[in-house]
């Protein structure tokens, strides 16, 4: 073989190895979709709801089928979990959410995250550490909570 074809099977060796990892590359950071985005800002408005104990935005958000599960086991619907939110009874201070995922199959979203949270539940100061799975429906266009459910987050 001749130093000229080595040289350009060299390039050419060379040319298709840095393209394979610019592609093994892109393939790894994958850009969160349009939908993932609307999911992801009804997840902050819930949450700044939540601390806000704003009544009219928890009402916007959440189904009237909701079902609201706690990780002590009780299951409130939608008025009863407002109503406990906006009474005091469950005040939430600041909420910091980690860890979050979203799966969307048509017009149902997955969330599943950690919620660290700051309380004063009744006047007494607490916090909170849950692993929390939420279900969203896409009603008319706007994500809106279907169900969630909590489990302690043993650390």
């Amino acid at each position: 073989m001749n130093a000229k074809f080595l040289t350009r099977l060299t390039f050419l060796f060379l040319f298709f190895s840095i393209k394979t990892l610019e592609a093994d590359a892109q393939s790894s950071v994958q850009p969160i979709s349009k939908e993932s985005q609307s999911v992801v800002l009804a997840v902050q408005q819930l949450t700044q709801a939540m601390i806000d104990a704003d009544s009219i935005k928890l009402d916007q958000l959440c189904t009237a089928a909701l079902s609201y599960g706690h990780s002590s086991g009780h299951v409130e619907g939608k008025k009863e979990f407002i109503k406990k939110i906006t009474s005091g009874r469950s005040d939430f201070l600041a909420i910091d959410l980690t860890e979050q995922s979203i799966s969307i199959s048509g017009k149902t979203a997955i969330v599943r995250h950690n919620l660290h949270a700051k309380t004063m539940d009744k006047g007494n100061p607490g916090e909170v550490n849950l692993k929390v799975l939420l279900v969203w429906q896409k009603i008319h266009g706007i994500w809106k909570l279907l169900a969630r459910q909590a489990v302690k987050n043993v650390v």
